[in-house]
């Protein structure tokens, strides 16, 4: 979080985020490793975005460099960090320092913004190495690291911990892609659909009419079991009724005896059905 916040030199060292939670976090950590408070102040920026800033004054940024043996000229991502086990949580920092996330309702997109052209390299590098794609861009005087595609994103947010979200974000590609589906089917298909439901509810008020007449009890037991699935499931196709059959059937046998129940209701709107 320290690397790559806002403003870190020896004079001063200020750490910046639109969360509250994070720039908490950043002060709990700071004082556990360096015994100072530091306050929280809060600034709307134009747009409405409230900006939590952490600032250190000169004497504490330079026992921070000193402590760290940081450059003056440039960031570095320490070689020991990259070589153990804990690149993990140092990603995690990376995020909660610079990162964001899109809502994955309207793009998939996740983002660091660094603060120098070295550490976004370095950063796409160590994605990289973990699998996942990363390009980088300039953008407005930032360094972009940027990651696209949900998998490539699922994959930083379960690296850096984050496995709540990841959930998250799988069920919300899961819920688009059926949306995205049924809108194709809905346009490609509308008539096809529509003839299905019309076959439907004439099959239903055939059954129905049976039922009145002669009672489905008087089917056999194939009629009556495809009569009653029917009756309970109006937007099954033809397969699907075939395949739910206690001895399934293929989709012409379900049509035929279809057939056989529409002749049968017939013959009792003609009054030729005899019993």
């Amino acid at each position: 979080m320290l690397l790559f916040c806002r403003t870190l030199n020896r004079e001063h060292i200020c750490f910046q985020s639109e969360s509250r939670v994070s720039a908490q976090l950043f002060c709990s950590l700071f004082e556990a490793v360096f015994r100072k408070k530091l306050s929280i102040t809060e600034h709307t920026r134009k747009n409405g975005i409230i900006l939590c800033s952490c600032d250190t004054d000169g004497d504490t940024a330079q026992e921070v460099f000193q402590k760290y043996r940081l450059s003056d000229n440039k960031r570095l991502i320490d070689s020991e960090i990259i070589a153990t086990n804990s690149l993990g949580v140092f990603t995690a920092g990376v995020f909660l320092a610079c990162g964001s996330v899109n809502d994955p309702n309207k793009e998939y997109h996740l983002e660091f913004a660094c603060p120098e052209e070295g550490l976004a390299q370095q950063l796409a590098t160590l994605l990289g190495d973990i699998g996942v794609t990363a390009k980088t861009v300039v953008r407005r005087g930032q360094h972009i690291v940027y990651i696209k595609g949900s998998e490539s994103i699922e994959d930083t947010l379960t690296f850096i911990g984050a496995s709540q979200c990841t959930l998250e974000l799988m069920n919300t590609k899961i819920y688009k892609d059926i949306r995205n589906k049924a809108n194709r089917i809905a346009n490609c298909d509308a008539a096809n659909i529509d003839k299905v439901v019309k076959a439907a509810m004439k099959q239903i008020d055939d059954i129905k009419l049976i039922d009145h007449a002669v009672g489905l009890d008087t089917l056999s037991d194939e009629l009556r079991e495809v009569a009653q699935l029917r009756l309970d499931n109006i937007d099954m196709s033809l397969q699907e009724i075939g395949e739910t059959l206690s001895e399934p059937i293929s989709r012409s046998g379900v049509n035929h005896r279809f057939k056989k129940l529409a002749k049968l209701a017939d013959e009792i709107r003609g009054g030729s059905y005899e019993k």
